[in-house]
């Protein structure tokens, strides 16, 4: 996996604020983001769909609509949105849970590692669309997420069975809503005819807090 992991977001996730990791922890940070690129097989899934956001609003996707005052605002001006979804894979999960069970202090720098390594899969791929559709004057909004304010986790399997995310990549939901493998993200991302000022990695890395795109 070739995918650049931030190793200040991985000791953000840790708690280290303000002071440096010791010696230790560092290096037990660099076996654990060296053992999970070994094990991890990103994927990932998009599909294109027209939208229409109601007065109510509601986003109108064609044969599906979402009721979110906050996705809705976020995808203003937008005409059209990508649905897709991401995942590093079984294997991730299995060194998890195998860490988990084995040594505790090593499961939780890597829950850690894998979370930064999602989001910046995420990123790599949005930049990736950043570039393919401001060529054809379309510019992206910043990804958000069933879970996100009022967008509720229920849309979470519509968007699975829109993109067949369980045959193309491997993401499949429990009975209780959670997918598998866990290390898995869903979004979808406005797409606009008028440019802004948007970070497309997400609101986590943007410091424009009155941003009205932003996710909550």
């Amino acid at each position: 996996m070739a995918v650049e992991i931030d190793r200040k977001e991985i000791y953000r996730y840790l708690g280290y604020r303000g002071h440096e990791a010791d010696s230790a922890t560092k290096r037990l940070v660099e076996s654990c983001v060296e053992e999970l690129m070994k094990a991890a097989e990103p994927k990932a899934v998009f599909r294109e769909y027209p939208i229409v956001i109601t007065e109510d609003g509601s986003i109108d996707f064609g044969h599906f609509r979402v009721k979110s005052n906050h996705l809705s605002k976020n995808l203003g001006g937008c005409d059209r949105v990508l649905l897709f979804a991401v995942t590093l894979g079984l294997d991730v999960d299995r060194l998890l849970a195998k860490y988990g069970k084995l040594q505790v202090s090593r499961a939780v720098v890597m829950q850690a590692a894998a979370a930064v390594m999602i989001e910046a899969y995420c990123n790599e791929r949005c930049h990736e669309w950043k570039q393919k559709y401001e060529k054809q004057g379309w510019y992206l909004r910043p990804r958000y997420s069933p879970g996100y304010g009022d967008f509720s986790l229920d849309f979470q399997p519509v968007i699975l069975n829109e993109l067949d995310a369980g045959k193309q990549i491997g993401i499949v939901l429990t009975d209780g809503g959670l997918m598998i493998p866990t290390k898995s993200v869903t979004a979808v991302i406005g797409l606009s005819k008028r440019k802004e000022s948007c970070h497309v990695e997400g609101c986590e890395n943007c410091d424009h807090e009155n941003c009205p795109y932003r996710r909550i």
